[in-house]
């Protein structure tokens, strides 16, 4: 069974950093690609992080460029997502999410796409 694992949530302060984690069991990172969302109480999913298909390179949203980094470590099937200088609006419960590469169309976060989710893990910036 595929699954995505995700740990690094937390409370912080604003300002301060995370890192979260997503673990891949079952089915190895090499031939998919890794999407981060985030839902915020009352708000739809949004994306934050996302390949590009057309150019490989990785979509931000626009709250979140220059603050936050997708990365993947393949040889142990993990995608990380650094957040840096955490805002109270970054506040949600975020989401990993994997897509065969061969079926990535869009060059933004589309969730549509995604077939494996983890199970969320809370993030809170609050003084």
């Amino acid at each position: 069974q595929a699954l995505l694992v995700e740990s690094g949530g937390g409370l912080v302060q604003p300002g301060e950093s995370l890192k979260l984690s997503c673990e891949a069991s079952g089915f190895t990172l090499d031939y998919y690609a890794i999407g981060w969302f985030r839902q915020a109480p009352g708000k739809e999913r949004e994306g934050v992080a996302c390949i590009r298909s057309s150019s490989g390179s990785t979509y931000y949203t626009d709250s979140v460029k220059g603050r936050f980094t997708s990365s993947r470590d393949t040889f142990n099937d993990t995608a990380y997502l650094q957040m840096n200088s955490l805002k109270p609006e970054d506040t949600a419960v975020y989401y990993c999410a994997a897509v065969a590469l061969a079926l990535l169309r869009a060059d933004v976060c589309d969730e549509d796409e995604y077939e494996v989710w983890g199970q969320g893990t809370q993030v809170t910036v609050s003084s």
